[in-house]
């Protein structure tokens, strides 16, 4: 294969209302699919929601019963893996013939995880990252993934790996991730900054990889009139404006980025600019400096309990 045809899907969650997202990312999966994509990226947190602007009743060192139950509704509409939306996934996969890796709120046990779900045309639900570090106020939703959830997937479209928003911050969990050969860097993110862009380039410029950044566009009519903090917003107002994009591994921009409206973002890669890029730069082979820096990864999973025989 000398080139793939790969897209982003920008749009936003039915906040607590799983169901009618999971039917939105089946419509943009099958527009992905009709313009040729054996590729789909969702954005961050698609199903399950990023509750953007919801403080859940929260201040230093109290809680409300109040933003408890906002939780409990927000718990209710995560999903466990594997599940339902994952089994229709992986059946919409197989019929369209397309790789979806995507953004889930992941419910196990009592905590709710911001995860990247890896599914296969042919095997399913094959992967899963859980974000390592949630980014401020997310921390009272979301746990911490550890190192046993940072696959890179190998398949017949390239090396797939993803980092979830700010996790494409941490230097090292970029190193570790090079390090495996990722050819396509999956981004499902809600961070709409120009900003975003120039760190979307760079990891692109650092890994020699694609970059596929998946965004969602929010708006004041996806979340529900009785949980969101500013009451008499126009349903139009933009909470989240997009900005997903898809960058060559020499920074080159693809397509993108895409504001102002949801959609489907398609380019075409060449595969060939993978071996191209490598040609100067290598950041795990001949532009490292094993002699002078080392990177310890603990790929264990870290259990809270162990029980031996």
């Amino acid at each position: 294969m000398t080139s793939v045809v790969v897209a982003a899907v920008q749009a936003g969650s039915a906040l607590f209302d799983t169901p009618a997202t999971l039917v939105k990312a089946e419509r943009y999966v099958r527009e992905a699919a009709g313009a040729g994509a054996r590729l789909v990226v969702l954005p961050e947190a698609f199903l399950g929601g990023y509750p953007k602007g919801l403080d859940f009743g929260i201040t230093v060192g109290a809680r409300s019963a109040e933003g408890r139950d906002v939780f409990r509704r927000y718990r209710e509409a995560a999903v466990e893996l594997p599940g339902p939306e994952t089994a229709r996934l992986a059946e919409l996969a197989a019929e369209l013939d397309v790789h979806i890796v995507g953004g889930v709120i992941e419910r196990d046990g009592g905590t709710l995880y911001c995860t990247a779900i890896f599914v296969d045309p042919r095997r399913g639900l094959v992967a899963t990252h859980r974000k390592l570090m949630p980014t401020a106020a997310e921390r009272f939703l979301w746990g911490q993934g550890d190192g046993s959830t940072m696959p890179a997937v190998r398949t017949e479209v390239g090396v797939l790996g993803a980092a979830i928003c700010w996790e494409n911050y941490m230097p090292l969990f970029r190193q570790s991730m090079y390090s495996k050969g990722v050819e396509i860097w999956c981004a499902p993110t809600v961070d709409d900054r120009e900003q975003w862009q120039a760190t979307m380039r760079h990891v692109a410029l650092e890994g020699r990889c694609f970059v596929i950044s998946a965004n969602q566009y929010l708006t004041r009519a996806d979340l529900p009139d009785d949980v969101h903090p500013v009451q008499g917003e126009a349903p139009e107002t933009v909470l989240i404006d997009g900005g997903s994009t898809v960058i060559s591994p020499l920074g080159e921009i693809l397509a993108g980025p895409l504001r102002g409206r949801e959609g489907v973002l398609v380019a075409e890669l060449d595969l060939g600019d993978l071996d191209r890029a490598k040609f100067d730069f290598d950041a795990t082979g001949h532009y490292a400096r094993p002699d002078v820096f080392t990177l310890t990864v603990n790929e264990s999973p870290k259990p809270t309990v162990v029980r031996h025989p």
